[in-house]
């Protein structure tokens, strides 16, 4: 069986290299960019990161086709990803062997907030936790030491915690870029 300890390797020598990289004259800051557009007749968001894209749709119980994740799952998606990337990073810089790793994430969203006599129920995602597993013969202590490091720098997990301002704005458009996709929805 093929275990991450290979990767684990290649991926010290990445992370070496990123911060030599980032303590050189002239670094600049990564731009991030997403770009979503609804698609007609169903209303599925087709989300663009880069070349990629995915769909993000509703359960039928929350007025969606479920053609894929919703919102709120994907940001938990995204949660869960960002932590197991960093216990990666942080198992690399500190030499922890992993054979497996798995990070279960989970939240509660209620349909009832803001309605009345439920107007402490926040509207927001909410009840968010995760659970790592590992599998490793390293010693408590530098799981602990890994776990601590992953707690202090994990961009999304302290974006949550540690929330920032968000600045928006609306303008018109004469023409959006759409690509429809099939549609799976009869009509």
């Amino acid at each position: 069986m093929t275990t991450l300890n290979s990767y684990l390797r290649h991926k010290q020598d990445a992370f070496h290299a990123l911060k030599a990289r980032a303590a050189a004259p002239g670094y600049a800051p990564a731009t991030l960019q997403a770009t979503v557009t609804a698609e007609g007749r169903s209303g599925v968001r087709r989300i663009r990161i880069r070349d990629f894209q995915f769909l993000s749709d509703s359960p039928p119980d929350f007025v969606g086709y479920d053609l894929g994740p919703s919102s709120p799952e994907i940001a938990l998606g995204a949660l869960g990803s960002w932590i197991t990337h960093t216990w990666l990073i942080q198992a690399a810089a500190f030499g922890l062997p992993l054979d497996a790793i798995e990070v279960e994430v989970r939240g509660r969203i209620d349909q009832r907030a803001g309605m009345p006599g439920h107007d402490v129920i926040p509207r927001e995602p909410h009840g968010i936790g995760y659970t790592v597993r590992i599998q490793t013969d390293a010693p408590d202590d530098a799981v602990a030491e890994v776990r601590d490091a992953v707690e202090r720098v994990c961009p999304i997990l302290n974006l949550l915690r540690h929330p920032q301002a968000i600045s928006g704005e609306v303008t018109r458009a004469d023409d959006i870029a759409t690509n429809p996709i099939p549609s799976a929805v009869g009509g």
